[in-house]
């Protein structure tokens, strides 16, 4: 048994491909300094082929290729893997609000940035990359022992146990995080900007090292996207049929704490982009994972790149937490799903 998406979805998600591209563009060309589009494309052309940039063009290419570019696309990168976890855990967990920090994935990673900042640990390797590797490290300990905690009390890994043992743990991680703020107050300001997130300062070995990552976790989803199809509705319907729950998702867990874990140590704990991509996915393209998925990712990576891009340039002379823009956008959202859905419920009820 299968979700069958209708062929009409494939000219959708063609025409969101190429808003994401156009955004992608508009987000590069945009900032203190300006660059058209034009000059924008004309400057990635030349560098692609290897061709010199005229004089006028110089200082233009730097800012572009050395500045906006790299930041852009970690952006997209970052809100597309996001998206994908929060659509997984979505249909593994059966609950429209799962994401995962559900599972501690945000709060590992903030105590393994934390202990970095404190400590200095791994000083022979650069800032980002030490943040980086911690932050990826914790937030996949933090779901592994989310889910052997979750296997010995559930062998099946029910989603109530998941969810319940997730909180828990976040919840502890989070206190570890206050106690070691606590007893570093010179770094609390530090730790602060970093949890609030941020893609500033990032460079083209943070896309390098996030790119693979994140499109070797999106093809393993793609190939599940049948048994995500099925487990998304019933564990137990799905273990009729012959699929491994346990098997799968324990598979998939791993694919979105490692996904997910290394963007939130480039880039911070930035929330509700997740949700509200996945939501709006779905509605685009309908529940069938094989098209629900890259549109997810697409839809994902363009709102974190427009949210970037307000965050730089809605205040003058300052930069705003991606993270606060990302909530300003999405708490919104979801006051208005959960008042559509009640009206609905009501209706429903009153027949």
């Amino acid at each position: 048994m299968q979700i069958k998406p209708k062929k009409s979805h494939v000219p959708r998600l063609i025409c969101l491909a190429a808003v994401s591209a156009a955004i992608i563009l508009l987000c590069t060309a945009v900032g203190s300094v300006m660059i058209s589009p034009l000059d924008a494309l004309k400057i990635i052309r030349l560098k692609l082929t290897g061709s010199a940039v005229p004089e006028e063009l110089s200082t233009l290419s730097a800012i572009l290729i050395n500045l906006r570019l790299p930041r852009v696309f970690l952006a997209f990168i970052s809100g597309g893997a996001m998206s994908l976890g929060g659509a997984i855990a979505q249909s593994l967990l059966s609950n429209p609000l799962a994401s995962p920090y559900t599972m501690g994935v945000s709060s590992g990673a903030s105590v393994g940035a934390a202990l970095v900042t404190i400590f200095g640990l791994g000083a022979g390797l650069s800032g980002h990359t030490r943040l980086a590797l911690a932050g990826t490290v914790f937030s996949i300990a933090a779901v592994a022992v989310c889910l052997i905690v979750s296997s010995a009390l559930d062998r099946n890994l029910g989603s109530y146990t998941i969810v319940l043992i997730g909180m828990v743990s976040s919840l502890f991680l989070s206190a570890i995080f206050t106690l070691l703020s606590g007893l570093a107050r010179d770094k609390t300001a530090l730790l602060l900007r970093w949890q609030l997130g941020s893609f500033n300062a990032k460079g083209w070995d943070s896309v390098f090292v996030l790119l693979p990552v994140t499109m070797i976790g999106f093809i393993i989803c793609l190939i599940k996207s049948s048994e995500l199809d099925i487990i998304s509705l019933s564990d137990r319907q799905a273990a009729t049929i012959g699929v491994n729950v346990r098997a799968v998702k324990l598979l998939m867990f791993s694919v979105l704490a490692v996904m997910t874990g290394a963007c939130v140590s480039f880039s911070g704990v930035i929330g509700f982009v997740d949700l509200v991509s996945s939501h709006l996915a779905r509605r685009f393209v309908g529940p069938g994972h094989a098209y629900m998925l890259p549109s997810c990712f697409l839809i994902g990576g363009s709102l974190m790149t427009v949210s970037d891009l307000i965050a730089r340039m809605a205040v003058s002379g300052t930069e705003l937490p991606v993270g606060a823009v990302t909530a300003f956008i999405g708490a919104p959202f979801f006051v208005a799903v959960f008042f559509l859905k009640s009206g609905r419920g009501r209706e429903a009820g009153s027949l």
